[in-house]
């Protein structure tokens, strides 16, 4: 929601990561989902996560300066 109100063009594994890192948010919120999640989360889980989210912070940070 907030890419498309910053009128971002984002790729399908862009909108794709940003749902699946916005669903951490609630799955470490709750106690039901906390559990399961913690399990989620080996070191692999959060290396690629962490990755991906430097590579897209990257991409964001250029876009943002590219606009200006």
């Amino acid at each position: 929601m907030l890419a498309e109100k910053c009128r971002l063009r984002l790729s399908e594994d862009q909108e794709k990561l940003l749902e699946e890192v916005s669903d951490f948010n609630l799955e470490a919120r709750y106690p039901d989902y906390k559990f399961s999640f913690k399990k989620k989360c080996t070191m692999a889980f959060t290396r690629r996560y962490l990755t991906e989210i430097e590579v897209f912070l990257k991409w964001l940070k250029k876009e943002h300066l590219l606009k200006k």
